[in-house]
């Protein structure tokens, strides 16, 4: 069966996007339900299992596009990383989105960097956030937003769909969910990968042939850590003798708590690195 090719309709100003909103809902003859999958755009397949899993469990499906400038530091890749609408909106076409919600910087912080901000705590001083001060903040502040944006105007199911690969961000968003009694219903998609292995990325686009070859043994090394043929002091060292990767971290952790465990069953194994100029992540559960 073909996929849906119905363009979906692009709405760049907030009170736009509601209306827009108001009016698929209310065209809903029963049980109106919504499923919004919040991305920076550079679509690719992964996010296509989020929209599509939106779209089997969902009356409407909106799709938000915002490169969110609070989650990138000063040195990372905020001017280059990829702006790609109109390509996007093509792929959200067969994805079997209805409303795209693409703000700009303007619409979404009109002040300015916003002065207060949601802060991520513990959960985010680690790790990701060890590495990227602040990054965490920034993320679920927009996430925030996103969410009391376009919660439904009328009584209806609300879903928000985030993609595993992300696995600290997916633990810190259903906690900010569950602290703040936000009502949305976290959704979690599993990893998807390229038929290399290597986790879908808007940021694989950047590897060259070379460092897209090297950058497999994050996936092949994450096997072999669950598989029990290598120890975490084995799996780092072979991270790190692979030319041009240079590892930030292996670690293995409690889903729940990211407190660091000993490698066992129902355990996750998180890692990033950078390859060449290129940081990508990557986890698998053991």
């Amino acid at each position: 069966m073909s996929e849906p090719t119905t363009v979906p309709r692009v709405c760049r100003g907030i009170g736009e996007f509601r209306a827009a909103l108001a009016d698929r809902l209310g065209a809903v003859p029963r049980q109106p339900s919504l499923g919004l999958v919040p991305t920076m755009g550079a679509l690719h397949e992964g996010h296509g299992h989020l929209v599509r899993l939106a779209r089997q469990e969902n009356a409407v499906v909106a799709v938000s596009v915002f490169v969110n400038p609070l989650q990138f530091g000063p040195d990372e890749d905020l001017e280059r990383y990829p702006r790609t609408l109109e390509a996007d909106v093509e792929l959200l076409a067969r994805f079997g989105a209805d409303l795209v919600f693409a703000p700009s910087e303007a619409e979404m912080y009109p002040d300015g960097e916003p002065l207060v901000r949601v802060t991520s705590g513990r959960l985010g001083s680690v790790l990701d956030g060890a590495s990227r001060p602040g990054h965490f903040d920034g993320a679920l502040t927009v996430v925030n937003k996103l969410l009391n944006i376009t919660a439904p105007p009328v009584p209806a199911a609300f879903r928000a769909y985030f993609g595993e690969k992300d696995a600290q961000q997916l633990l810190l968003v259903r906690r900010m969910v569950a602290d703040f009694d936000l009502p949305v219903t976290v959704r979690a998609v599993p990893i998807v990968r390229d038929d290399d292995g290597l986790a879908l990325s808007s940021r694989n686009r950047y590897l060259d042939a070379a460092q897209r070859r090297a950058a497999l043994v994050l996936p092949r090394t994450l096997r072999a850590l669950a598989a029990g043929e290598l120890d975490l002091g084995a799996a780092r060292r072979r991270i790190d003798a692979e030319d041009p990767v240079r590892l930030d971290y292996l670690v293995v952790v409690d889903p729940r708590t990211l407190a660091p465990v000993e490698p066992a069953p129902g355990a996750l194994a998180l890692v990033a690195a950078h390859v060449g100029s290129t940081r990508l992540i990557d986890n698998l559960v053991l």
